[in-house]
């Protein structure tokens, strides 16, 4: 195995595909780079962006054909979801996090499940679900109020979350972990009896 580095693009902080069109966004650009990815050249042509300020990742949704593109920026007043259209490469401020009832910062990581964005804070113990549809918060994923630090959560197949986070008990909340929630009442053992969300499956990273 090796590894080859083609272009030299400036800190990467997220990569999508869609067809054979590779979609890049890097620190402190409100530039969207293309890509081949046959051949792995850059496109003519790129997505300007204009307002965005500090993009933290990128997704893509293949039934609408949109990029869901993560912005928030700790020095300003913009947090949020930026929407762009991989066709006409028209855009819109899609979701501003500060104008919900807790106004988070979209900081770490997205991730979609058929038309199901997740959004994951570093700071908050909370995942958030938004339908790419309407917009609609889906539901409120809660983590155990040991964990630190949350890196990034997908959505299974099964409709289980999988979540990569900081803490694995109270005593260990600097140990990173991959933990899965899900709907079941089996293995209760921390979460607040008023949420359905508990924690299955726990694997510590050594």
């Amino acid at each position: 195995m090796y590894d080859v580095v083609l272009y030299v693009v400036g800190e990467v902080k997220g990569v999508t595909v869609l067809d054979n069109i590779m979609y890049v966004v890097r620190i402190r650009s409100s530039t969207i780079l293309l890509y081949n990815t046959d051949t792995c050249s850059p496109l003519d042509a790129v997505i300007d962006v204009e307002g965005m300020r500090y993009p933290r990742d990128i997704v893509v949704c293949r039934d609408d054909r949109q990029l869901y593109v993560a912005d928030s920026d700790y020095f300003s007043d913009w947090s949020g979801i930026w929407r762009v259209s991989c066709d006409d490469h028209s855009y819109v401020k899609w979701l501003s996090t500060e104008s919900t009832t807790d106004g988070f910062l979209v900081d770490t990581a997205l991730s979609l499940t058929s038309r199901r964005l997740l959004v994951t804070s570093r700071l908050s113990r909370r995942l958030r679900q938004y339908s790419t549809t309407d917009r609609q918060l889906l539901r409120v994923v809660e983590l155990p109020q040991y964990s630190g630090w949350v890196h990034h959560g997908v959505e299974t197949t099964r409709g289980t979350f999988v979540v990569s986070h900081q803490g694995t008990s109270p005593d260990q909340w600097q140990q990173d972990a991959v933990s899965e929630l899900c709907t079941s009442v089996h293995f209760c053992t921390w979460e607040p009896a008023d949420t359905p969300w508990i924690l299955s499956k726990i694997f510590a990273l050594t």
